[in-house]
This record gives C-alpha cells, structure tokens and sequence, in this order.
C-alpha cells in the first residue's frame, strides 16, 4: 500500500494565516505558530507555509513568522512564497523548511530548480503549480493565481521534473475553496504526465472528498487542504480513522 499524506496549508498574509475562495476575498484565521503546533499535535503528516503575497509584492519571505512556526512543531515543513533564488533557498532552510517550493520564481527562472536540486537534492525541491482552465486548457499561473503565463500544465510539469524538481503540488484554483471536492480531472492530468509525487491541493470539503481522491487517483501521494482543517470541518484524527476504515491508510499509518 502506498502510504498517503494529510497535509493542512498555512496561507500566511502579513503575519496572520489568512483563506478566500478562488485566491479571492482573503480573510485572517489565525495566528500560525499556534495553529501549526495543533495540527502538529493532532496527528497532521506534514506541513505547508506559504507567504502568499510575497511574489506579487516582490518581496522576500517572512522568515520571522517561519521560525516561530517551525520551533513549534516536529513534522516536516515545505515552505514557500517569493523564492527566487539559492539564497532564498538557503534563508527558509536554516529558519526551518525541511522542503522548499517554487512557483513563480520557476516560471521566472526555470534553472533554479536544476540549480536547487543539484545544491540541496532533489527531495528538497518542490515544483508548486497554481493552475486554471482557461478556455478549457489546464494553464499555469503565477503571482499568487493573478497572472496566467501561457503554459499548459502538463509541459511545464514535464519540464519541471526532468530539471530536478522531487515532488509537485497541484492546486486547482477553479476549486480552491469551494469546497465540492478535489480537481479529479486536473489531478489525473498530472498524475498521468509526470512520475514524481504528486500533492493534491484544492476543493476538500468534507472527509468524503479525500476517500473519492484517493480511491480514484491511487497514485496520488497526500492531500493537502486548509479551510476544513482551519475552521474545523474535518478533524485530522477523524479523516485518518475513515481513510483507515476504507482500506486507503493501513492501521500503522
């Protein structure tokens, strides 16, 4: 059985962990240490901080708020938002990122992931794409979902891997936050392009919708999801013990 993941995502905005509905109207949850220690606590695989606007603000990462984070959990943190370099690389690894992910500055700079990957191993070096159908093509975007650059996901996804990216997170910003369910089409899509793993991102609502992605995309590593964890929707002991019941997690994991 291949294992799977539970991952809760911090979208960080000035400090606080923040969530909207398509990347839009973005409200304040939290405070993050303190959430990302419950989660921690609460049975979570790993974890995923991203400074959401520090692409679109051309600034670097809060690495204030990362290190409060990460001091105060011991599960495995992929950190992102704003990384455009190997010193960026470097700065979110020494204040606590076990993974670091790339979005817009592998758009920008596709190298970096080759360079990444050959400094610090491939393990460390996640490929992050935010994606949308736009005239029904599965097309990457950048700056936080507010700027389309033109690629189809699966070329971009097939670049990305053979650069040295370890691992890919898919978000479908179409079902981000709306909570129907997860993108079974895109995700397939990507499934089907690439041989990394793959994190699914977008759309769970309920502890059903992580049984009907698992079930039906059984190569799909780990689920990742916010607003049902941050306002209680799903609690994580709960949806293990489901994905246990339904032979998708094995009673050790």
């Amino acid at each position: 059985m291949t294992p799977k993941k539970i991952i809760p995502c911090l979208d960080i905005k000035d400090g606080k962990v923040v969530k909207g509905v398509k990347f839009q109207d973005v409200k304040e949850v939290a405070n993050p240490a303190d959430l990302a220690k419950a989660y921690n606590d609460s049975g979570a695989d790993e974890l995923v901080f991203y400074d959401i606007t520090a692409s679109s603000d051309g600034r670097k990462i809060f690495t204030d708020v990362l290190r409060q984070v990460s001091q105060n959990i011991s599960i495995p943190l992929t950190v992102g938002g704003g990384i455009s370099s190997l010193d960026d690389f470097e700065a979110v690894i020494i204040n606590g990122a076990s993974k670091v992910s790339i979005t817009t500055g592998a758009l920008n700079n596709p190298q970096l992931l080759s360079d990444a990957s050959k400094k610090y191993g491939s393990d460390k070096v996640v490929l992050a794409v935010d994606v949308k159908r736009v005239d029904g093509v599965f097309r990457v975007f950048a700056k936080g979902g507010r700027e389309d650059s033109g690629l189809e996901m699966t070329e971009w996804i097939k670049q990305g891997e053979a650069l040295g990216a370890g691992e890919l997170v898919v978000n479908s910003i179409d079902t981000d936050g709306v909570k129907n369910g997860f993108d079974i089409a895109m995700l397939e899509a990507a499934r089907n392009a690439v041989k990394i793993p793959i994190i699914a991102s977008g759309g769970a609502g309920n502890i059903e919708h992580f049984v009907e992605l698992f079930t039906k995309l059984p190569g799909i590593e780990s689920a990742l999801a916010a607003s049902v964890f941050h306002f209680g929707t799903v609690a994580i002991p709960d949806l293990k013990r489901t994905l246990t019941e339904r032979g998708i997690l094995s009673v050790d994991s």
